[in-house]
């Protein structure tokens, strides 16, 4: 029922509905709300309206982000049909390379079916010049156009409610009534002021500033120097809660996520040791640096980001704290286009059937929190940090379902498992004693036996698994 009682709000054949964003999330709905409808024999018209072209390079076809799907991840779509093409992943990474003050060891996949791969939302960055790839969200959307939804290239600059339904007016001057609206906009500002407008109850998440850079090295350096490795750095710097280094084609983006990172940090970062020994001797990075920006995440999700023919999906709702937000826009998207196919679009149908998938979310981060302290600590021990390195080294000599601290960390830091998964292995007591005791072990480390720690030395990393 709709807020006066007497009407069900919900879509039959005809219906219009605007998607606005074309991103991961927006692409996701629209695939699954297509789906849905066919099996259920309803006739839906889709308006999928995005401003970017993802088949630019640069800063006019990228969508700020990361770039990483876990494996598991891409089974899940591959089981709803969505198949990434060969194309669209640059890099599947095999093991991850983790970089202490005190030392740095390679961490090989903990089961085969966690792998990862790198990717380029948009077509790449400034420089990019293998036309071969494709761009993974411009692979979504002409997906969803392939099973009838329309793009329209524009941008909304208004929104309002009529009696039967919600008018949006674009910059261009399009301007459309629709029976449903979703939000696929992510952290834009603008456009977050027009839905808070149509939704009187939602409150935008948290967000901070997080860093994302690419470097032009060329593929032969980048197979020299990264290979099919992803490099973690869990350095004691202020505001980086964990910087990355990921191997795609001729590039290698970095990422920074934390709390309000700005050109000083990621300064500090770069000027690291750490760092500098990834990359050639004499490297300019400032020179190699093709792209740049410092955007949002979220650090804490909506509050009732849906309305009477509205919601929202994607990291404008919940997503996955630090990690992963390509799989949150899976969850959310999917059941958001359940929900208005078998059950209708109004405020109330959306607080029953797709609130508590924004809501599970939401809890698994708080988890998130907990072993972000947890890890932040860590960091700031030297003792427990010399520990945990010592911990890891040893377990790769280990079968894989035996590497506690191992598998602990490449979940962390590559979203293959929710935080709960994480936290219950972490509080197994065994752990706990492990740690502790490879960090008094680590007290008696000199330099004459650390070289039993495992070097990373400047040389092509391949990894058996």
């Amino acid at each position: 029922m709709s807020k006066n009682g007497n009407t069900k709000l919900e879509l039959r054949d005809g219906s219009k509905i605007a998607v606005v964003g074309g991103g991961p999330a927006g692409s996701f709905f629209t695939f699954f709300a297509l789906d849905f409808a066919d099996r259920y024999g309803l006739d839906l018209k889709i308006d999928m309206i995005e401003a970017k072209n993802f088949q630019l390079t640069g800063p006019p076809g990228c969508n700020h982000c990361g770039g990483i799907v876990s494996e598991s991840l891409i089974q899940n779509l591959s089981a709803e049909g969505i198949v990434l093409p060969s194309n669209v992943i640059r890099r599947g990474i095999e093991s991850y390379t983790l970089h202490l003050e005190n030392g740095t060891t390679t961490i090989d996949t903990p089961l085969h079916e966690q792998r990862i791969a790198s990717m380029f939302r948009g077509f790449g960055p400034r420089g990019s010049t293998d036309n071969e790839q494709l761009s993974f969200d411009n692979y979504l959307m002409d997906l969803c156009v392939e099973k009838g939804a329309q793009k329209i290239a524009g941008k909304i600059t208004e929104a309002v409610r009529a009696e039967d339904g919600i008018i949006l007016t674009t910059k261009e001057g399009i301007e459309k009534k629709y029976d449903l609206v979703v939000g696929a906009i992510g952290l834009n500002k603008l456009t977050t002021k027009i839905f808070e407008n149509l939704c009187t109850s939602f409150h935008p998440p948290e967000t901070t500033r997080t860093h994302i850079c690419e470097f032009l090295l060329g593929e032969e350096t980048v197979d020299e120097y990264f290979g099919d490795s992803m490099h973690v750095f869990l350095l004691n710097l202020p505001h980086i809660k964990f910087g990355a280094l990921i191997p795609k084609g001729q590039f290698v983006t970095m990422v920074l996520l934390g709390s309000d990172i700005n050109k000083e940090v990621v300064s500090t970062f770069l000027d690291s040791r750490a760092v500098r020994d990834c990359f050639p001797d004499n490297f300019d990075l400032d020179k190699s640096m093709t792209c740049q920006c410092f955007p949002y995440i979220n650090v804490k999700g909506a509050t009732m980001a849906y309305g009477d023919r509205v919601v929202l999906v994607g990291d404008s709702s919940s997503s996955k704290l630090y990690k992963n937000g390509i799989g949150a826009a899976y969850m959310t998207a999917k059941a958001a286009a359940k929900t208005v196919v078998f059950e209708g679009i109004s405020e109330k149908d959306f607080k029953k059937h797709y609130q508590p998938t924004c809501s599970g979310l939401d809890r698994d981060n708080l988890l998130g929190k907990f072993i972000f302290i947890v890890t932040t600590v860590i960091q700031k021990s030297p003792f427990l940090k010399a520990g945990m390195l010592k911990m890891v080294i040893r377990e790769q000599e280990k079968k894989s379902d035996k590497r506690m601290m191992s598998s602990v960390l490449w979940d962390t830091f590559t979203g293959s498992a929710p935080y709960s998964d994480i936290l219950k292995r972490a509080l197994n007591p065994m752990f706990t004693i492990n740690l502790l005791l490879h960090s008094f072990q680590g007290l008696f480390i000199n330099g004459n036996n650390k070289k039993n720690t495992q070097k990373y030395e400047k040389q092509k990393v391949r990894t058996t698994l």
